[in-house]
């Protein structure tokens, strides 16, 4: 049997909140897994607690180890750097079972319901989600970032972006223009601000119709009632769905309680981890549509409980990511398996600009839909000059002989 012989990390300076993890066996291969938010802390958890727990084992029990590191009595059931440390191990050790089998990960873990998934585009900009420091908020004067600066755009004219998604063959995009007052009154939300950030809406509609869907993010910002008053107006647009409404949205009761009273639909699960919480929110009836970030619920072997979990209850399911590179190519991987997933989601502005320059390979998209990645594992390995960036941090643990 394979032995895992190096756990190795990376980080990047331009990349603060990512690290990715390498997992070296004795025979040769390399399994790749990334995660997100508090980078130092995750690293700190792989090498000290995680790299002796599982250096000298068996690459093949995949199972075993990430039922060990789940189930650990620290961190477990929310996300939490225990937490994303073994999401990142987990998608590793599958990357690794599919190299070691000579398929793609959608394979090794049951096979695909589909050899395609349409994807929406995040109307974010070139540097969302990767650098320290607060949220973007859009500055009047404030000029693009090139062609793809998203969340600008959405913010000036959703319309004209609406149009270039479409000229390109997205079907479905997802904005956040009401984040800027959440930061000066969570808990209510005024008809003046309530009317203009339902302006790129608006505009939307006025200019493509109904041919493209529109997701609104909220990014659990809002009490319960303000987000109350925003899903009902959203509700009047036609929206696919209103991701993570309130602050809380381990909640679950709180959640059930804002679906009840409001027409549009509630998607929500990114921030949660374990298959236990989705087991609670879906008991709850708090979701139409389950959401869940592969990097932050405990990888692959916990996401695919999840999503017989969203089938079971008769839900689409959206795999997240916004963040890096290998989340996207193992969120492709669940899509294509799971049997009600409807979309996975991406960011153009990464994939035109700096996810090429961490992987050598990404999705194939073509007309807003991607194709089923047909190389062993994942489909994708960093590129061998990441480790040779200037400044990066770069820590091993290795098996003693």
């Amino acid at each position: 049997m394979p032995k895992i012989t190096n756990v190795r990390t990376i980080r990047l300076p331009k990349r603060p909140k990512l690290i990715w993890v390498e997992i070296e066996t004795d025979d040769g291969l390399t399994g790749l897994g990334e995660t997100f938010r508090g980078a130092q802390a995750v690293e700190a958890v792989l090498h000290e607690l995680v790299a002796p727990a599982i250096l000298g084992r068996s690459a093949e029990h995949v199972t075993a180890i990430t039922h060990e590191l789940m189930g650990s009595y620290v961190g477990f059931n929310s996300s939490s750097a225990e937490v994303r440390a073994a999401s990142a191990v987990d998608i590793a050790l599958w990357d690794l079972a599919g190299k070691r089998a000579g398929v793609p990960v959608h394979v090794a873990i049951g096979g695909a319901m589909r050899d395609r998934i349409p994807v929406y585009n995040t109307c974010a900009g070139y540097e969302f989600n990767t650098s320290l420091g607060a949220r973007r908020s859009i500055d009047s004067k404030e000029k693009s970032a090139g062609p793809y600066d998203d969340q600008l755009a959405f913010m000036r004219d959703a319309g004209a972006l609406a149009e270039s998604l479409l000229a390109e063959g997205y079907r479905a995009m997802k904005i956040w223009p009401f984040d800027d007052f959440a930061m000066t009154s969570p808990d209510h939300i005024s008809l003046v601000d309530l009317n203009t950030g339902l302006e790129p809406f608006r505009k939307v509609r006025k200019a493509v119709g109904d041919r493209i869907e529109i997701m609104c993010e909220l990014h659990s910002l809002w009490s319960s009632r303000a987000a109350a008053r925003i899903c009902d107006a959203l509700a009047e647009f036609n929206v696919l769905w209103v991701e993570d409404p309130i602050k809380k949205m381990d909640n679950f009761s709180a959640v059930a309680d804002l679906r009840r009273q409001t027409r549009a639909p509630i998607c929500g699960g990114e921030n949660l981890a374990g298959v236990k919480s989705f087991r609670d929110i879906l008991a709850a009836d708090a979701l139409d549509v389950v959401m869940l970030d592969l990097t932050w619920c405990g990888g692959l072997s916990e996401a695919r409980k999840i999503a017989a979990l969203a089938e079971a209850h008769a839900k689409p399911l959206a795999p997240h990511d916004c963040t890096g590179p290998v989340a996207l190519m193992a969120g492709l991987h669940l899509s294509l398996h799971a049997p009600t997933a409807i979309f996975q989601e991406v960011v153009r502005a990464s994939l035109a600009s700096w996810y090429p320059e961490i992987v050598d390979r990404l999705p194939v998209i073509r007309e807003g839909i991607a194709l089923a990645p047909t190389d062993p594992g994942l489909g994708t390995a960093l590129l061998p000059e990441v480790r040779e960036t200037e400044g990066a941090v770069v820590r091993e643990s290795r098996a003693s002989r």
